[in-house]
């Protein structure tokens, strides 16, 4: 496979990286730029040289895993499923958890490259700050591979722990990358598209509260700062969803026009979520849609039959967020609850992978909420000016991470339609036995909220166009 200019550079200074007798490599690439191609070459040379004898890989999810084994059996001509004959295997950072000391004793009797995918979810410098898989890696992995090659788009945690495997400056914490290769570059070399980002705002916003005395606001700024209407309740109202997904697929079929197999992507909040807008874009704008959420057995085929499909959209609940790789996707809605800059840019880099169709745009569609626009308009920024926090030595627990709990209540609830609801209730009794269409019920027609709000005004748009975008 013929490389980019970026990758054969990157291979290339790991190689020497390596030769010099250092261990532990960092690649940042932008999303959607081949990471994982670079890294097979990567490990193709080194086998040449004769200078290992495995390759790990470990990733964040099954769809990433099952990717960077095709790619590797591919560039290394051989089996990558871990059985006798074979020279390597990928692995989800979950399953690390299970590997007992025997699988472990490979790397101590070999010389293994292991390879970390968007190792951002590691966190650990030492055992005192480490999280499960960062204390896996720092346990079975640091000192005992022959070398390490980790990738990432996004080389910072949002609670600001230590990447596990990183080096970082003294005093001011920032990450020292081996080699990155920027979104901006990545723009102008034609490896990614140049995302334009959407903020829908709205000009008047009538609050009533429990005493029934009532304000208005002009913009979703005030709003959230003067009254105790949330976030998620905009992301869950019934006009804006449907203002969100008509500006959306309005795009999408201009775009369809040139790129008949263009899709799109909407990030959802929860499973009630995303069938109250998978039924909203079946029935207000009769669009092809597929969901996908982590309640189904095998959300991994899901995402693979769209990939290869004719379907418009695809409704996910933190199943499409990073390195999955659809490259038809061009349009995207961020209506999820998780307003974190690491999040913003994860579910930004699922439209931005080129393919050789003529109309290469790439839409984001978010709201207007503080933190949302302030991602947006530092989306040039590779890392973003967020320290670092190093713990003081403590007591060092061995237990589990333990996955994080959201409070799921909402005060104020959107229109409803049942025959929209029972559709949805339908839909997911064949998704997923282990639905429960009581969630649905709780959090679409819960108890009366004490406060509601309504939005009179006209929506409006405020573009941010990235890297002097032509469209």
């Amino acid at each position: 496979m013929q490389l980019r200019q970026w990758q054969s550079e990157c291979v290339k200074r790991a190689l020497r990286h390596f030769h010099g007798a250092h261990r532990h490599f960092l690649c940042l690439a932008t999303p959607g730029a081949g990471k994982s191609i670079m890294a097979a070459e990567v490990a193709a040379k080194l086998f040449e040289d004769d200078l290992i004898d495995f390759v790990l890989c470990f990733s964040p999810s099954v769809n990433i895993s099952q990717g960077m084994k095709q790619t590797f059996s591919s560039r290394l001509s051989c089996r990558f499923d871990g059985v006798i004959g074979s020279v390597g295997c990928s692995y989800t950072y979950q399953g690390m958890l299970a590997f007992k000391e025997d699988f472990w004793q490979l790397l101590k009797r070999n010389r293994v490259l292991v390879i970390f995918d968007e190792i951002h979810h590691c966190a650990g410098s030492s055992l005192e700050d480490a999280n499960a898989w960062g204390e896996e890696i720092l346990l079975n992995i640091q000192d005992q591979a022959q070398y390490t090659l980790a990738l990432t788009g996004t080389p910072w945690r949002s609670d600001q722990a230590p990447i596990v495997l990183s080096r970082y400056t003294d005093p001011d914490n920032q990450i020292q990358c081996d080699y990155v290769y920027g979104l901006k570059e990545a723009v102008a070399d034609g490896v990614c598209r140049s995302p334009r980002i959407v903020l829908i705002d709205n000009d008047k916003i009538l609050v009533t509260d429990e005493e029934n005395e009532t304000k208005t606001y002009s913009c979703l700024d005030d709003l959230f700062k003067c009254s105790s209407v949330s976030y998620q309740s905009i992301i869950k109202n019934h006009e804006a969803i449907r203002h969100t997904l008509a500006l959306a697929t309005d795009k999408l079929g201009m775009i369809k026009q040139s790129n008949p197999n263009a899709a799109g992507l909407i990030v959802a909040s929860s499973i009630s979520h995303a069938a109250y807008i998978f039924n909203m874009l079946k029935t207000d704008f009769s669009e092809t849609t597929q969901i996908v959420t982590y309640k189904e057995d095998d959300p991994s085929l899901k995402i693979n039959e769209f990939r290869n499909s004719t379907t418009n959209w695809i409704v996910s609940v933190g199943m499409i967020s990073e390195g999955t790789d659809i490259p038809r996707l061009q349009v995207c809605c961020h209506l999820s609850r998780v307003k974190t800059e690491l999040y913003f840019r994860q579910v930004l880099g699922r439209i931005l992978r080129t393919n050789d169709s003529t109309n290469q745009q790439a839409w984001l569609y978010t709201f207007a909420e503080p933190k949302l626009v302030e991602f947006a308009n530092r989306i040039a920024e590779e890392i973003p000016d967020i320290p670092v926090l190093f713990r003081e030595p403590i007591e060092i627990n061995l237990k589990r991470e333990q996955p994080e709990t959201h409070d799921m209540t909402v005060k104020t609830m959107p229109p409803t339609n049942s025959n929209i609801l029972n559709i949805g209730r339908q839909y997911l009794a064949k998704q997923t036995q282990s639905y429960s269409v009581e969630l649905l019920s709780r959090e679409f027609l819960g108890t009366p909220a004490s406060l509601s709000f309504e939005l009179l005004g006209g929506f409006r748009e405020k573009v941010v166009s990235t890297f002097d975008s032509p469209f």
